[in-house]
């Protein structure tokens, strides 16, 4: 009887040893959300003249994330509708295509914690928008109050996390 209880008592140890190591290596849903910010940036080049972004909104474009920043352009709307259009993120009205949403954000490390969380939040600013027929003017509404909603909920991306993985998208 002794020694199953010492090898119950290894299993446990090991199973929790295991069970660390891997929250080690976990990522944290802003980091999963700097990933994607980072790789959907790089489209925002492509885009700027499309959108009619000046070069001023562009640089500030970079700071999203910010406190600082005033989600309030409605060319950086037209820019979002471009940049979200380079990945098959958005159907032919300009809205939120959930799967390919889905699958963009679960093509990143960890996206699994991310994806369903943030496809019902930005489902959520949609429908507070839905009447508003300015496809750009309602996308930057929409993108304004996903930031707020994302900092509410802790998954925010960090300007400096988004820096750190930009090289890895470019």
């Amino acid at each position: 009887m002794g020694s199953s209880w010492y090898w119950l008592g290894c299993g446990i140890a090991v199973a929790l040893v295991l069970d660390s190591a891997n929250s080690l290596r976990s990522y944290e849903p802003a980091e999963v959300m700097s990933h994607a910010a980072a790789h959907f940036g790089r489209a925002l080049e492509e885009c700027r003249g499309e959108s009619g972004l000046t070069k001023e909104t562009m640089e500030e474009f970079k700071i999203f994330w910010s406190e600082d920043f005033e989600v309030v352009h409605r060319e950086l709307g037209c820019a979002l509708i471009c940049m979200s259009n380079k990945f098959s993120l958005l159907q032919e009205d300009a809205r939120m295509h959930h799967a390919n949403m889905n699958d963009y954000i679960l093509s990143f490390p960890e996206g699994d914690i991310l994806n369903a969380k943030m496809v019902q939040m930005i489902h959520n600013c949609e429908k507070q928008y839905d009447d508003m027929e300015d496809d750009c003017a309602r996308v930057v509404k929409i993108a304004a109050c996903f930031k707020i909603a994302a900092k509410k909920a802790g998954i925010a991306a960090e300007v400096t996390m988004i820096e750190a993985v930009l090289e890895k998208y470019n």
